[in-house]
């Protein structure tokens, strides 16, 4: 087996992911916007209606099942107005990078749109003010195992087929060609487009809520909603085993048989919404 990809190299490697050829051109512009330190949701609007494509995309989206307006949303002005920057923002990445999802495992899109619902009935369960902002969280949780296949395809791939053949996480399999997880990786490119704490922060523990000292509960309900979502195997998270729930993350949820039973009810949602915006 080849030494590990060491974290400094995986770094430098993310930091520069907009300038690689192999980045769609939507995603660059996009990557761009982003890294900007202060954004307002007019210039995100400007860009999103410049592109018809993203503009459908994104109506698409806002639409679907996983948001459950009452209402039609016509138009991005009216979507940025209800939702807010960091919403619109994990919207834009995410229907930047449904195709490349798609391409690293087929499967991945259906997931984290199933997550999304997932997240946003626990936040609402939970009396969050902002369910759609945890919905984000859920929908780019698993944003770093695209980076990867991106970066190191030949690898990766490797690394998805040991845990397929094993029967392992796919984050135990990464762990044999990286110094990084998929967490670590989601994280670091959040980190560079400036997403707010809490995203970073669930995207990095999404798979170890005990260690989010900052934003837990957060955390917490994006661990909780991956791992219903794979139970209820709703598309697919790149290897075949529901993890255990970490017990710190189930307490503070703490919730009842109702509760799963309506989030269960309602993760075919996800899946449906995956198929509409593709």
């Amino acid at each position: 087996m080849p030494d590990k990809i060491d974290f400094q190299t995986l770094s430098a490697r993310v930091e520069a992911i907009s300038a690689l050829p192999t980045v769609p051109a939507t995603l660059r512009r996009v990557s761009v916007m982003l890294e900007r330190p202060r954004i307002s949701l007019d210039e995100l609007g400007r860009l999103i209606a410049s592109d018809p494509a993203l503009t459908s995309k994104i109506l698409k989206m806002v639409n679907s099942a996983a948001y459950g307006f009452p209402g039609r949303i016509s138009s991005v002005s009216h979507a940025t107005m209800l939702l807010g920057l960091n919403v619109i923002k994990g919207l834009l990445l995410g229907v930047s990078v449904f195709e490349l999802m798609e391409k690293t495992m087929i499967g991945l899109w259906e997931h984290s749109m199933g997550c999304t619902v997932a997240a946003r009935l626990i936040a609402q369960q939970k009396g969050l003010k902002e369910p759609e902002e945890v919905s984000v969280c859920a929908l780019l949780h698993d944003i770093g195992k695209t980076v990867l296949m991106l970066l190191y395809a030949d690898l990766y791939s490797q690394a998805m087929n040991e845990a397929k053949e094993e029967g392992i996480a796919i984050y135990d399999a990464e762990s044999r060609y990286f110094m990084a997880t998929h967490a670590e990786i989601g994280h670091l490119l959040v980190q560079k487009w400036h997403f707010p704490r809490p995203l970073c922060d669930a995207i990095r523990y999404h798979h170890q809520p005990h260690l989010s000292k900052e934003f837990p509960m957060e955390t917490a309900i994006v661990h909780v909603a991956d791992i219903l979502v794979r139970a209820k195997g709703i598309g697919c998270a790149g290897d075949f085993i529901v993890p255990a729930v970490s017990p710190a993350a189930w307490k503070m949820l703490n919730l009842s048989e109702g509760d799963i039973l309506d989030i269960f009810s309602h993760l075919e949602d996800g899946a449906a919404a995956a198929r509409e915006t593709t």
